[in-house]
């Protein structure tokens, strides 16, 4: 299969609907194709899921492309969010069955992966770093038109940097997971430096994602998680096996 020139679907049409209402317009638009799974293109986002691994930057440059044919730098295609969702469900199932929790484990781990963490966690953080953005991130220019990031674009990068960190924490975990299981310092350290490098990851693509907006500036500011990360990471090292505890409180 040939890599695709662009990592979003390119349309050109713009109805009046949307140049009075867009906000309205985008989400409606969202939630319709949502319903509409002929209307999805799962191609483009597994492409995208692939490249937020190996090449983040490349995600993120596609995004202009997006910006230009549809005036809007937010997705409009729920199909990643499909992808995500269909992923921390076999996921969740996996640990399940390996940990031997029942139905009831099941769905207390679902609930606090998808609900808690990714939805409602989730959406805080996106909520915080679009606000941040917008209130002290934009570079004001009298000859520039006045621009904003849109609430559901942070959604999008909270998206993108949580597929990451998902990727690289939980999915790893699973597949280490008789090393990390033991009490052991290895299992420790394992555990720990695999936990750190996925939330490193999750700021570092946080960063991409505001960095690609032309009309912000001091986009840095998202990098001063991972300091904080690694003193963290440094202090759990003496005794605080975070896979354990994370195990703990899903099942």
């Amino acid at each position: 299969m040939s890599e695709p020139l662009s990592l979003l679907p390119i349309h050109s049409a713009v109805s009046r609907g949307h140049r009075r209402f867009p906000r309205i317009h985008r989400t409606a638009l969202w939630w319709r194709r949502l319903f509409h799974w002929r209307q999805l293109d799962f191609e483009i986002a597994s492409w995208q899921m692939l490249y937020l691994l190996v090449r983040p930057r490349q995600v993120y440059r596609s995004i202009y492309y997006h910006k230009q044919t549809k005036n809007q730098w937010a997705r409009d295609d729920p199909a990643f969010v499909i992808l995500q969702v269909i992923g921390i469900v076999i996921l969740t199932i996996a640990y399940s069955v390996v940990g031997g929790v029942g139905t009831r484990g099941f769905f207390k781990a679902l609930v606090q992966l998808l609900l808690v963490n990714y939805i409602v966690v989730g959406g805080i953080i996106a909520t915080a770093t679009w606000y941040v953005a917008n209130r002290f991130l934009r570079h004001q220019s009298v000859h520039a038109a006045d621009q904003r990031v849109e609430w559901q674009y942070a959604v999008d990068v909270h998206c993108n940097a949580f597929f990451v960190f998902f990727a690289l924490g939980y999915v790893l975990q699973f597949l280490f997971l008789p090393v990390l299981m033991k009490t052991s310092w290895i299992s420790l350290f394992l555990g720990n430096t695999i936990f750190a490098l996925a939330g490193a990851a999750y700021a570092f693509i946080t960063y991409l994602g505001f960095q690609a907006m032309p009309f912000l500036q001091h986009q840095t500011m998202f990098l001063f998680a991972i300091p904080l990360i690694a003193a963290a990471y440094l202090v759990s090292l003496f005794g605080f096996n975070i896979s354990h505890h994370l195990l703990d409180y899903y099942f």
